[in-house]
C-alpha cells in the first residue's frame, strides 16, 4: 500500500474534463519540449511554423498549442506577465507530467521537462543594444517567489547575491534579490555566437521595479546606474524582463531543465525603444525551435 502524499482537491485542482484549473490541460495533450511565451498571440506565431497541431486550448492568458515541428513534438505556452503568473504555470506543466490525477499522487517515474522562454527585454549595457538575443545564464529575482518554497538555497547562487546586496547598497525593505544558474547543458544546447550569454534581473514590477518614473518618486533613483556598474566575477548585469528567476528557480528545484533568452526591444542606458520588434523577435523563435 502506497503511503504518498495524496493530494486535496483544494491544492490540486482538477476541472470537469479532466484538465489541470488554469491551463485547462489534460495530462496527454503536453510534450516534453515546452517553448514559453508572455503573449496569449506569440502561441500563434510560434504555432503557424508547426508541421501539425495536435490540440489548441485557450484559457484567460494561458494559451497553449501542442504539434509537431520537424519531428520533434513540442507544446508552446503562453504564461502571461510576471513572476506570479509562472509559479502557476510550472506548478501546473510539472502536475501534468509528474502527478497522477486519478489516485492525486506523485508518479512514481520522474518525467523531466525542458522549457525554453522567449521573450523580450530592456538592455542594460553598451553590449545589450536594441536588436540583441540575450540568454540568461543567471537569473536575479528581484521578487520573492522562491522563498515560498523550502530549499531554495540548494539552487541558488549565494555569493553572487552577497555580492548584489552590497555593491547595489539594497535600499528595498523586506526583500532581497536571489539569483539562480539556469541549466547549463540547455543553455549550450540553444546558444550560439548568435546569443549573447548574459545575466538577467526579473523585475516584479514594469515600472518602479525597474527604475522608471512616472508619478511616482522611487525608493532608490540610483538603482540602475548601481546595477550597469555591478561586476561579480567577471560577470555584468546584462537586461530587465519579468519572469526568468522564478521559471529558473522553481524549474531547479522541480528536477527540470529551463531558460530564458530574451530579444532587446529597449534600451534603458541608451534611452531608446523599439515597438516594431516582430522581426527580431520572430528571429529568435526560429532558433529556438531549431535548437530545442
Amino acid at each position: 500500500m502506497s503511503n504518498k502524499r495524496i493530494i486535496p482537491s483544494s491544492e490540486l485542482i482538477i476541472n470537469q474534463d479532466g484538465s489541470i484549473f488554469h491551463l485547462h490541460l489534460r495530462p496527454e495533450q503536453l510534450a516534453d519540449k515546452i517553448f514559453l511565451v508572455g503573449d496569449p498571440a506569440r502561441v500563434d506565431m510560434v504555432a503557424q511554423r508547426f508541421d501539425s497541431i495536435e490540440c489548441n486550448v485557450s484559457s484567460r492568458e494561458f494559451h497553449t498549442i501542442t504539434g509537431l515541428y520537424r519531428g520533434k513534438r513540442i507544446s508552446v505556452v503562453s504564461h502571461g506577465i510576471g513572476t506570479d503568473n509562472i509559479d502557476i504555470v510550472l506548478n501546473e506543466l510539472d502536475a501534468l507530467a509528474n502527478i497522477d490525477f486519478e489516485t492525486r499522487q506523485e508518479k512514481d517515474t520522474f518525467r523531466q521537462l525542458t522549457l525554453v522562454r522567449v521573450g523580450t527585454s530592456g538592455g542594460l549595457q553598451d553590449e545589450t543594444p536594441i536588436g540583441t538575443y540575450v540568454a540568461a545564464e543567471h537569473s536575479i529575482g528581484f521578487d520573492g517567489v522562491l522563498y515560498f518554497y523550502a530549499g531554495s538555497e540548494r539552487v541558488r547562487n549565494r555569493s553572487f547575491e552577497e555580492a548584489l546586496l552590497k555593491q547595489l547598497d539594497w535600499r528595498v525593505d523586506g526583500l532581497k534579490p536571489y539569483v539562480i544558474p539556469a541549466c547549463p547543458e540547455l543553455i549550450n544546447q540553444i546558444c550560439g555566437s548568435d546569443i549573447l550569454r548574459g545575466n538577467t534581473i526579473a523585475a516584479n514590477g514594469f515600472y518602479g521595479p525597474q527604475g522608471r518614473q512616472l508619478r511616482l518618486q522611487l525608493q532608490d533613483p540610483e538603482l540602475n546606474k548601481k546595477i550597469q556598474a555591478f561586476q561579480h566575477e567577471g560577470r555584468r548585469l546584462t537586461n530587465y524582463e519579468m519572469e526568468s528567476s522564478s521559471l529558473a528557480g522553481l524549474s531547479a528545484l522541480m528536477g527540470h531543465r529551463a531558460m530564458t533568452v530574451c530579444c532587446i526591444i529597449a534600451g534603458r542606458k541608451a534611452q531608446n525603444m523599439n515597438t516594431d520588434y516582430k522581426g527580431s523577435i520572430e528571429g529568435l523563435i526560429d532558433l529556438v525551435l531549431e535548437r530545442i
